[in-house]
């Protein structure tokens, strides 16, 4: 199985995954000073199903949660949904309703 390598490409504005060496899929981006907006998520056809956008998701996220001065606003339904996928998520994510304990 091969290893997938996600990093930041901070000039082009975006989250890549790369495998074995070919890009797999990406996540845009635009910054504010106070956001992270994700504008739009692609995953090449070669790579579908294979767990390439949720590998981009988690690791874009985690960065943005290990900066700790910025929120995530995701636009793109694809992160949005992540995000309501893994609830561990809303507290760095911008407008979400906090969690409430029971």
């Amino acid at each position: 199985m091969s290893e997938t390598i996600v990093s930041d490409n901070v000039a082009a504005r975006r989250f890549e995954a790369h495998v074995d060496g070919q890009l797999a899929g990406v996540a845009e981006y635009q910054l504010t000073d106070e956001l992270v907006v994700f504008t739009h998520t692609e995953v090449e056809p070669a790579f579908e199903g294979q767990g390439i956008g949720s590998a981009i998701a988690r690791y874009a996220l985690d960065q943005l949660r290990a900066g700790g001065t910025r929120k995530a606003l995701p636009v793109c339904p694809f992160i949005k949904g992540w995000i309501e996928r893994h609830p561990d998520y809303l507290d760095i994510t911008y407008g979400a309703r906090p969690s409430r304990a029971d």
